[in-house]
């Protein structure tokens, strides 16, 4: 695997790679449902997140809404499902801009990276960190190096010694060291969220 063989020339990093193994970047071609799924996820915990999106998904029939589907839940529904307020917003915003403007796997993959953080931070609720999970994890983007990820802040502090209090000094860092994972950032920081995390 081409990514792996670069990346071990980073001999920090090339220890937790020969620990976890090969990693993959996947597609997930329903955008619009991936971007609602981040949305429901921000600041709860795996299990949280999993059993709000179940609830969610039985407003609908237990399937997967289309963006008309889900503007035709009463927010106070999506409130009783375990939703917070802005979050049922940002739902129904993800919704209506899907529908004004589109939001299809096609469409956002003819895009370069920083368009599709451009295109999709239009919508509010949406920020810089939801969209590069996005281009990650649903587009499949290879070289995505998200800054301000709290995971990959504890994994380059402990692993490469960056200490410095002040956050644009600290970004300077972390992006001279990400410069030599080009162009397969991603793949990298899988590696750095599978240190953070502890598993094998």
């Amino acid at each position: 695997m081409k990514h792996i063989r670069h990346l071990k020339k980073d001999k920090i990093l090339e220890p937790v790679i020969r620990k976890h193994g090969p990693v993959e970047l996947t597609t997930n071609r329903n955008v619009f449902w991936y971007l609602c799924s981040s949305i429901i996820s921000q600041q709860l915990s795996v299990s949280a997140a999993r059993t709000i999106k179940s609830r969610f998904l039985n407003l609908n029939e237990n399937k997967i809404p289309l963006p008309e589907e889900l503007l035709r839940i009463e927010t106070e529904m999506m409130r009783q499902a375990g939703l917070s307020e802005a979050k049922s917003c940002y739902l129904k915003n993800v919704a209506s801009f899907a529908i004004d403007k589109g939001l299809t796997y096609g469409k956002l993959n003819k895009m370069e990276n920083e368009e599709v953080i451009e295109y999709l931070t239009e919508i509010k609720g949406v920020g810089r960190w939801t969209v590069e999970m996005v281009l990650m994890f649903s587009l499949g983007r290879e070289d995505v190096f998200p800054v301000d990820d709290g995971g990959i802040i504890a994994a380059m502090k402990n692993l490469y010694g960056i200490s410095s209090p002040d956050k644009k000094k600290r970004i300077t860092q972390m992006q001279k060291i990400a410069e030599n994972w080009v162009p397969y950032r991603s793949y990298a920081c899988m590696y750095l969220w599978k240190f953070k995390d502890g598993k094998v």
